[in-house]
This record gives structure tokens, sequence and C-alpha cells, in this order.
């Protein structure tokens, strides 16, 4: 990568919790799965589009979007070199021949100027060095009439459902592991529509979607997921064994709540954002 603007992100994506999601793509696309629809139908991506899918990760949204695009081209930007070694893999499996994947910094990354119909992210849109740079950066690579969608968390609370399944964690969790630094940086309403209009979006909209988000076939799969991902492990890095021992059977009694016949689904709250360039 020659261009990096957010190199503390650029390392962490390449360490060890950018390889357990790239080991594990299906755990992880599990829990956003059930927000594509809202994403994609806010996308709007038609059979002729260039799409720019930012943070592509493991490329699940990527390979959607050249679906989509069927007579166009979908490109996947990330910085983990092993999450976009499994997405070209996955697309080679699949027979697309309309994707292809960078490894960049979308921040700073020499896009096509107005080389892009689309721009999607589920979620990687979170983590830049400079919101409004990098937004800014983004809206020069749209065509005049192209469209921005995004997806992002809403605000956590001790009311939510993830809260409660997870509570036993939460007097651990005192840091931010390496690859979630960030992740809370778009989430007030007012906040993305003052970096989006800052970056000269348009018509920005701001809309709540609920879904169910999927972390194991039952709650003996989730605990196992759940510390396994990268802030648990994390956090509880120097606790000792027995604790651990403990907080897994606390959660796992919690997770019994969200168990169903399609697997442990516990219900999230995302941010679907769309705008547009607004280019003369």
């Amino acid at each position: 990568m020659k261009s990096i603007a957010n190199h503390q992100q650029a390392e962490a994506w390449n360490d060890w919790e950018g390889i357990h999601w790239a080991e594990h793509p299906e755990r992880y696309n599990a829990m956003l799965e059930a927000f594509n629809a809202p994403l994609f139908a806010a996308a709007g991506i038609t059979a002729h589009d260039r799409v720019l899918d930012v943070g592509c990760g493991t490329g699940q949204t990527t390979r959607l979007a050249a679906q989509q695009a069927r007579d166009g081209s979908a490109v996947g930007i990330d910085l983990s070199a092993p999450m976009l070694e499994r997405a070209r893999r996955d697309a080679a499996a699949e027979g697309l021949r309309n994707v292809t994947f960078e490894q960049g910094d979308a921040q700073v990354h020499p896009f096509p100027d107005r080389g892009f119909d689309v721009v999607l992210s589920r979620g990687g849109v979170m983590f830049f060095a400079d919101h409004i740079a990098a937004f800014a950066h983004l809206r020069e690579a749209l065509a005049p009439t192209g469209r921005l969608a995004f997806l992002g968390p809403q605000p956590g609370g001790p009311d939510r459902p993830y809260t409660r399944a997870t509570a036993a964690l939460s007097p651990f969790l005192r840091e931010t592991s390496p690859t979630a630094r960030g992740m809370g940086s778009l989430l007030d309403p007012a906040r993305i529509r003052q970096v989006l209009a800052a970056a000269g979006f348009v018509d920005i909209d701001v809309a709540p979607v609920e879904a169910p988000m999927t972390f194991g076939a039952d709650a003996d799969d989730a605990v196992d997921f759940l510390f396994a991902m990268g802030p648990t492990r994390y956090n509880l890095r120097d606790v000792d064994p027995a604790t651990v021992a403990r907080l897994r059977a606390d959660v796992h009694d919690a997770l019994t709540e969200f168990e169903t016949a399609d697997g442990v689904r516990i219900p999230g709250s995302v941010w679907i954002v769309t705008a547009s360039p607004g280019h003369a």
C-alpha cells in the first residue's frame, strides 16, 4: 500500500484480528447478513453500475454487488491483506469475473475521478482517520448521478439485547481492541449529517433499521465465537482461567434467551445512510 492515512488501522487489520476475520468469514457475515437487504435496497445497484465497496473485508458485499451489477463491475477496497486474500479466493470459487479487490486506505487511495456509480460500505467507513477528508475523497470518485449508501451501528445502551446478553463481560471490556478503534465515530445521526454535508454530499438520509444478528448455532457455539472475537479476547488476555470459565458460563446462560430454531439471534440496530454527491 503506497498511500496510508490511518497507520494504526492498517497495522491492526493485518494482525491477529484481521486474520481471525479471514479465517471465519461465515461467522462475521452471519452477524450482519440480515442487514444486507436494506443496505442494497438503499444502494439501488443496477445492471450496468460501477460499484466501490469500502472496507470490503472478506468480500461478501462486494460479491453481492458484482452479482447485481452483472454488466458493470464491483471493486472492493480494504486495508487487510489476509481478508482480501480470502475475498479473492471466494470470488474465484463463485466464478465472478466482474469483481476485483484492492488493498488500500480508501481515505487517500487514488480512485478514478468520478469512476463509480455507487459507493457502498457495510460499516467500513467508521474507521477513517479523518472522516470529512475521506468522504470528500469518495465524493470525487462518484459520478454526478451516483449515490452513497452505508451501514453503521446505532448507540448501545443498558436495555439493548446485546448488552443484556453480554452483561457479565462488561466490567472486563475496559479497552478497545486494535481493530475496534473508531467503531463509535458515527453513532450520532447529527454527526453523520454534519460530516457528509461538510464533505459536499447532499440529499442525506439516516434511517434506523433493526434485524436479527446470528452469533452461532446454539448457546455453546455462540459463546465460543464471542470469546474468540477481538474485543473479548483482547480484554481477557491477562484474566485467570477460572474467571474466564465463570464468565463463559454466565454469558452462556444469558444467550439461551436468544436461542431459536435458526440459531442464537440477537436483535441488532443500525443506521442505513444514503446521500448524493451533488456534483454540478
